[in-house]
């Protein structure tokens, strides 16, 4: 059983922040913080300094905690970061130089290698980072995932990694074990990669060192965490087979519950799997919201939508991609953003950019039911994109279903739920997640909305299929089921 009287704590150590947030079993907010990161971006690069992780969280931590009534305990907590962010540490945890975040593009050449020894990996995963860290520092290093850094301060030791986030480093789930003969033909040397663990493990308990700095209590649990995109799904409470959560962000991520692996030869889609033994397929878009402040800087989001509203559908025709190259629905280093039509303005450009991420989220569905992915559960909305009452409409009307928005949509409220599951032992993660998430809104398509964005949809298809990045198979699928909504079977 949950405690019912203990706080749980969840830590999200995202791009441009480090979010806390501290609250009960039944889903009440206790406490909340947050603080600022900045990185490096050049061409294909992009790197932040991991120190700075560390002292993001100790403000959060401190702000969340300091709103919590006198006392109160705290239960355990969980940290998540972005997948495919990794760094090279000393034997005792500390960083050798910077970490190379989730989408930093320089390892193409080492995805390659790792491809042709047998591994199913995208240019941007941590499998070919790792490589490309190990070929520049050689090979007296270890190698760590973003929460284990912040882990290692808490705990006062380096821990295992969690099998979520060692998932993109090449980590064999079905089989729990790292691919041996696979690392050894790539020149990856024992010790390089770190023990694993399921998520929700407890891994030990804040060290005096570290509650000094958070003011986390000393003694409280620390337990194996998840990434961010699932970490975001748990928080939707979607967690039974069949129901998917949508997380809009800077990028779009998709990710649903299957009782077997989604089985995908390109790799596009990779299935996590969650404590209780189910799994969570999904794949992660370069589209989303970046696309946005990109082109709109400093504009107000509220009255861009109202504006936008007018353009439905728009005169052009967006692929929004937030930097080069595709991950999800398809696999396409080389593609790069474009907008098909001339519009009529900045309002009609904002709208082209709302539904051309609600169409991409329509393909993403799409290449799912391709491969076989059970669709019919029910779809929750969160991420920061879950915030534009008008974006959740417009994406709703595009997929021709209904859709939840929760009242929190943070990856936060996942970890607090995942700690509190590790502590309390068995049942399944949805038991324990269920109470902590309160749907805000159900969002209805409305039909004849649904109706007008098909001819945009099947355009976005084509346009795809023509540049040679939209496998034809894919494309084929798409158009059958256009007048279809993305639950049908």
């Amino acid at each position: 059983m949950v405690d019912e009287g203990a706080g749980w704590l969840g830590i999200d150590l995202g791009t441009q922040s480090v979010r806390a947030l501290l609250v009960t079993a039944g889903g009440t907010v206790l406490g909340r913080g947050s603080a600022p990161l900045t990185g490096r971006r050049d061409g294909v690069r992009h790197e932040q300094d991991p120190l700075r992780w560390w002292a993001a969280l100790c403000t959060a931590t401190r702000s969340a905690l300091a709103a919590a009534p006198p006392g109160l305990p705290v239960g355990g907590l969980a940290v998540c970061g972005t997948s495919g962010t990794v760094l090279l540490t000393d034997g005792s945890g500390r960083p050798a130089g910077p970490a190379l975040m989730y989408d930093d593009g320089r390892a193409a050449a080492e995805a390659a290698r790792a491809r042709k020894a047998g591994l199913a990996v995208q240019d941007t995963w941590a499998l070919p980072k790792a490589l490309w860290l190990l070929g520049e520092y050689g090979p007296d290093l270890r190698l760590r995932h973003q929460p284990d850094l912040v882990v290692t301060r808490l705990l006062g030791e380096p821990p295992p990694a969690d099998s979520s986030h060692a998932l993109k480093t090449g980590y064999d789930l079905e089989g729990d074990r790292w691919p041996g003969t696979a690392l050894a033909r790539l020149g990856v040397p024992d010790g390089f990669l770190p023990r694993v663990v399921p998520p929700g493990t407890r891994l030990g308990e804040v060290c005096a060192r570290a509650a000094d700095a958070t003011g986390i209590p000393a003694g409280t649990p620390v337990l194996a965490g998840m990434t961010d995109g699932c970490a975001a799904q748990i928080a939707s409470g979607a967690l039974r087979p069949g129901s998917w959560n949508s997380v809009l962000g800077t990028t779009l991520v998709l990710k649903g519950v299957a009782r077997e692996p989604v089985r995908d030869p390109t790799g596009v889609v990779y299935n996590h799997r969650a404590p209780d033994g189910t799994w969570l397929p999904g794949g992660a878009s370069g589209v989303g919201a970046g696309a946005l402040a990109a082109h709109f800087p400093g504009a107000d989001p509220a009255a861009m939508d109202e504006r936008a509203a007018a353009f439905e559908p728009s005169r052009a025709l967006a692929y929004p991609l937030v930097s080069p190259g595709e991950r999800f629905p398809f696999r396409a280093p080389q593609a790069t953003a474009f907008l098909l039509g001339d519009p009529a303005g900045d309002a009609d450009r904002w709208a082209a950019l709302l539904q051309g991420v609600g169409l991409t989220e329509r393909l993403c569905l799409d290449y799912l039911h391709h491969l076989g992915a059970r669709l019919d559960g029910p779809l929750t909305f969160t991420g920061g994109g879950a915030r534009s009452p008008y974006w959740n409409q417009l994406r709703a009307d595009i997929l021709g279903r209904p859709a939840r928005v929760p009242e929190q949509t943070e990856p936060a409220l996942g970890m607090a739920a995942l700690a509190a599951h590790g502590v309390s032992g068995p049942g399944t993660l949805a038991d324990t997640a269920g109470p902590m998430v309160r749907v805000r809104t159900l969002v209805a398509p409305r039909p004849d909305r649904t109706a007008a964005f098909a001819q945009p949809y099947a355009r976005l298809v084509d346009a795809l299929h023509e540049r040679g990045w939209l496998p034809g198979p894919v494309a084929a699928h798409a158009h059958d089921r256009l007048n279809r909504d993305t639950s049908a079977s």
